[in-house]
């Protein structure tokens, strides 16, 4: 499975909704309770995901979603839906209700995932499609989340690489598959390990072959598919109020029901020394400070960031972009932030709703979309704190789908002397 075209292919799968997703804000899908949460459930297990968006039309509209299975690289499983969902294809989102105690007015609609009445019946990637009136043309996002049926165990760490390339700025992971006698493997290829870090699926990688592989044990531990940069803590802008300025906002305007919030400028930090802190590693959290409920009595506010580059000039040959979950992790256009000459700096303003915000700085060549690199923004360092999500599928012979039979979760800091 190469990097590459699962990048290009996750860009298309997002590029392809309808033009009302401009009117959407505030995408949120997780594991019921918690908003940070990787958006995964155990097949025939009671766990359950949140989906939650507003509307800024303000209006009542018939929302649906539907799912689709996919293989291991996001293609599109060669099943029927009736092969993979039990009960109606399409369902309605019914539960809705305005804003209230905000000068921003919208219309906020949520979702327990799956409902009773539509239930997932293989394991796998899905796709979470929202469309208008039953009519999947107009769709309006696209999400991902996955279904695991655990036959395999699954064991994880987190090491500094060997390769002097990485020695100082990567991370590289040993995953160790151990199998039972429900999984056939004809071939070690049977086999597929996809790492993403931080939960997110941008800078996601595939192995499709072990390193090692003995009876039921498989093992992945080669620096060439096992190793990528580490980032660093990832920035923060607490935006919980709109009316208390907080360590991060330089200055908060409101003019009519419009408000303004302006972001204290930032830097490159790649010149700096490695600083642990707690953080949500590019996740954020809709929260208010004044009110109670976070996701219909949360106001709205333009939000400017700005990044002045060394010397104040632009970074040759290079795009900048905001990276982050509020941004869906760069993967489209929406984060790019464009020079300002006369400031000398990079400035983007983004329509954020109330709530904790953490995002780092990448670039990538100019006019393509490719890997992000925080070599230049951020700095790489191999001790930094980072967040592992291993998923292992399964191809059994002649089937049409990929199965996720094993997923864990690795945090860098385990087994770490003192932590760090």
């Amino acid at each position: 499975m190469k990097r590459i075209a699962c990048f290009i292919l996750f860009l298309f799968l997002l590029a392809t909704h309808w033009s009302a997703a401009q009117n959407i804000h505030s995408i949120k899908l997780f594991r019921t309770g918690d908003q940070t949460t990787f958006p995964i459930l155990q097949l025939g297990g009671s766990d359950l995901l949140e989906l939650h968006f507003d509307d800024l039309d303000a209006d009542i509209k018939n929302y649906y979603y539907a799912f689709q299975l996919c293989n291991a690289d996001w293609s599109p499983a060669l099943w029927n839906t009736f092969d993979y969902i039990k009960g109606f294809q399409n369902v309605r989102i019914t539960t809705y209700r305005n804003s209230s105690l905000s000068n921003t007015r919208y219309t906020h609609y949520q979702a327990q995932l799956p409902d009773r009445n539509s239930v997932p019946t293989r394991s796998g990637n899905y796709i979470l499609k929202v469309f208008l009136n039953g009519d999947t043309s107009k769709t309006v996002f696209r999400r991902r989340f996955v279904v695991t049926d655990n036959k395999v165990t699954v064991g994880a760490q987190v090491q500094q690489p060997f390769n002097a390339k990485l020695y100082r700025s990567g991370q590289k992971l040993v995953v160790a598959v151990n199998t039972d006698a429900r999984v056939k493997v004809m071939s070690p290829t049977d086999l597929k390990v996809v790492v993403l870090q931080n939960n997110n699926w941008t800078t996601s990688f595939g192995i499709d072959r072990p390193t090692i592989y003995r009876n039921n044990y498989y093992e992945y531990s080669d620096e060439a598919f096992t190793a990528l940069p580490s980032i660093r803590e990832f920035r923060w802008s607490d935006l919980r109020s709109f009316r208390l300025q907080s360590e991060r906002v330089q200055d908060i305007q409101v003019v009519g029901n419009k408000t303004s919030v302006t972001i204290n400028p930032d830097k490159t930090r790649a010149d700096l020394g490695y600083v642990y802190y707690r953080d949500l590693n590019g996740s954020y959290t809709l929260e208010p400070l004044e009110n109670i409920n976070p996701f219909w009595q949360t106001d709205y506010a333009s939000v400017r960031f700005s990044y002045f580059p060394p010397e104040n000039k632009v970074l040759p040959g290079q795009d900048l972009y905001i990276f982050g979950e509020f941004t869906n992790w760069a993967a489209d256009t929406s984060a790019l932030m464009q020079f300002n000459a006369e400031r000398g700096a990079y400035e983007k303003t983004l329509l954020l709703k109330q709530g904790y915000y953490s995002y780092a700085y990448a670039t990538m060549p100019a006019g393509k979309k490719v890997f992000p690199d925080f070599t230049q923004t951020e700095g790489n360092f191999w001790n930094a704190e980072n967040s592992y999500t291993i998923l292992v599928y399964f191809r059994p012979f002649g089937a049409r789908a990929d199965e996720l039979i094993g997923a864990t979760t690795v945090n860098s800091l385990v087994a770490r002397p003192g932590g760090l």
